[in-house]
């Protein structure tokens, strides 16, 4: 069964900080490849979504995926579909972060 992959609001908003943030610190280029590389593992998971952590610690469902030890990809798994919830980059607090967050 392939998965379908979606990013809520809060997700995309993430990406694009982090875009932002490695554009202004490395260039535009490599802010891009990374970005583009996030992406493909999270579109990874439509085949193999159980394969991160289960973090029923932070919300029941929510699983974790490290993405080159630097980013924290939260997500769910609802009937054929995976949600990236959030994306944490470099040692942001997301367990006091993510449950502060109301629109999970």
């Amino acid at each position: 069964m392939t998965y379908k992959v979606s990013f809520r609001p809060e997700a995309e908003a993430d990406v694009f900080a982090l875009y932002q943030y490695i554009a202004g610190e490395a260039g535009h280029k490599r802010a891009g490849d990374y970005i583009d590389r996030i992406e493909a593992a999270c579109m990874k998971l439509a085949i193999f979504p159980m394969r991160g952590i289960a973090r029923d610690d932070l919300e029941p469902g929510v699983r974790m995926l490290s993405f080159e030890s630097r980013v924290v990809i939260l997500y769910r798994v609802e009937d054929d579909r995976v949600r990236i919830a959030r994306l944490f980059y470099a040692g942001r607090d997301y367990k006091a972060l993510f449950k502060r967050d109301d629109r999970k």
